[in-house]
Parts: structure tokens; sequence; C-alpha cells
């Protein structure tokens, strides 16, 4: 880990540590849908898919922004997620349970960016950065969007589904 001794040197860390989760989560996600067996959960990762794509070239424009090489640093946080969802599509004995699972460990995710992107935009603002704080609330909203996608879901009947099971 490179000195973090000014808001700049965190800021540029927390980006690539974002920027490893992200990469990391477009490899998941397919994983994911694959394994849903609602249909409305399956095509909610696959929309998440296309956006996660697109938070990934915003934080490329970000590095570039900081005349940086947009380059990842390992993300404890997320590799720990991954593993978590990764334990319940090799345990889940029933898909309704699956189901309700694979949304907790992708609400788990969310949550995690909807930290990290809330951070970074105050983080821009004070740096200045206004251009950047603009493209990381943009991820913002859609994590946030993300995020209660997933509620509805859970709630229109997946989590009824697996207490049934």
């Amino acid at each position: 880990m490179s000195s973090m001794k000014t808001l700049e040197n965190l800021f540029e860390e927390t980006i690539r540590d974002i920027y490893y989760a992200e990469k990391k989560i477009t490899k998941e996600l397919p994983k994911m849908a694959k394994k849903a067996t609602s249909p409305e959960l399956k095509a909610g990762f696959e929309k998440h898919l296309k956006e996660t794509e697109g938070h990934v070239e915003r934080l490329e424009k970000i590095f570039a922004m900081m005349d940086k090489a947009p380059r990842g640093k390992t993300c404890p946080a997320i590799d720990g997620i991954a593993e978590e969802a990764k334990e319940i599509i090799e345990n889940a004995a029933d898909e309704n349970v699956l189901d309700a699972g694979l949304i907790a460990a992708a609400q788990a995710v969310e949550h995690y960016e909807i930290a990290r992107y809330g951070t970074l935009a105050c983080w821009a603002k004070e740096l200045g950065m206004n251009d950047a704080a603009k493209l990381l609330e943009a991820t913002l909203k859609e994590e946030k969007a993300t995020d209660m996608a997933l509620t509805r879901i859970a709630e229109s009947g997946v989590n009824d589904q697996a207490l049934a099971a």
C-alpha cells in the first residue's frame, strides 16, 4: 500500500480499491445470473452487469483525470463477499433458498459500493475534482437503485418462497 499522507493519496488508494471491486463484480455477476432461478432476479443481475461495466468506464475516466493508469488493488472486502456468494451457490439445497441467498450476497456488494462511492464523491468535492464527483455520484445513484430493486425482488416473493422451502 502506498503512503496515505494526504486526502489525495487516500482518494487514489480508494479509487484503486473500488476499481478492483468493480472488475471482480463483472466476473461474478454472470455466475450469479446463471444460478438464479427467479426470472426477475436473473434479469436484475444481467441489467446490473451492464451498469457495472459502465462503472468501470467511469472509474477509468477518473484515473485519466488524475493522470494515473487504471490499476486496481486487492479489495479483501469484495473478495470476502464473493467467497460468501460462492458458498451460498454451493450449499443452498433449494432453488428458492438459493435466490434469497443470492439477493443477500448482492446486497452486501451494493452496500459496500454505496459506502465507497458516497465517500469518494465527498472526497472528490473536497479535492476540487468536480467532474470526478459527478461521475461518482452517478454511480452511487445506480448502486442505490440496484439495492432497492433487489429489496423489491426479495419482498415480492423470493423470501416467501424461501420460507416455504
